[in-house]
């Protein structure tokens, strides 16, 4: 048996700057279980596509009673693949991501599509979908309802250093076009 999760979200932003906030996500106030992000591969296809595959640590703190069942050398981090696609033509960011350690006791598969919104160029949706498995002989059940109600909290802390990073984003933009215009830091606050 599969628990599966799935949500839609309208980020209040264009799908140019979503896509450079999820490039430059980490680090953030959020995702201090995320201990690195390197990029593996990356291509441009004919077909005008960005192509790349990240690998990501993050740490994994068990639930206490399962403390009790794993043996305590049992790693505390997680190997994360992370494929995406970015088409400009559709304006998508598509990514898949999964868990290459511990699959056994539990697999994690995503992926989420980030879509300019139709007839509304101003909006950004997200439709995101996890799967969650263990294989664990009489304990499935309730490890994958832990791994449901993580996965939730953590998809919420995914958002805030999103929405973190586009602030950050946006930030910049606004000091950038006030440079071209003439205005400086230190004249908006007189």
């Amino acid at each position: 048996m599969v628990k599966y999760f799935s949500n839609d979200v309208d980020i209040r932003t264009t799908w140019d700057l979503v896509v450079s906030a999820f490039w430059q996500r980490y680090p953030n106030p959020f995702s201090g279980h995320v201990l690195t992000e390197d990029v593996v591969f990356r291509e441009v296809t004919a077909d005008q596509r960005l192509l790349s595959r990240r690998l990501l640590t993050k740490t994994n703190r068990m639930p206490r009673w399962a403390e009790f069942l794993f043996p305590a050398n049992l790693s505390r981090s997680v190997y994360i693949v992370e494929d995406s696609i970015v088409n400009l033509v559709t304006k998508s960011l598509t990514t898949y991501t999964w868990n290459l350690n511990h699959t056994t006791l539990m697999s994690v598969k995503e992926r989420c599509v980030f879509q300019e919104s139709e007839g509304r160029p101003s909006l950004t949706r997200l439709r995101r979908e996890a799967w969650i498995s263990s294989g664990v002989y009489g304990f499935s059940r309730p490890i994958q309802e832990f791994g449901l109600a993580r996965f939730k909290s953590n998809q919420v802390k995914a958002m805030k250093g999103l929405e973190f990073a586009l602030s950050n984003l946006q930030g910049l933009r606004l000091t950038v076009a006030e440079r071209r215009h003439g205005v400086s830091p230190a004249s908006k606050t007189q």
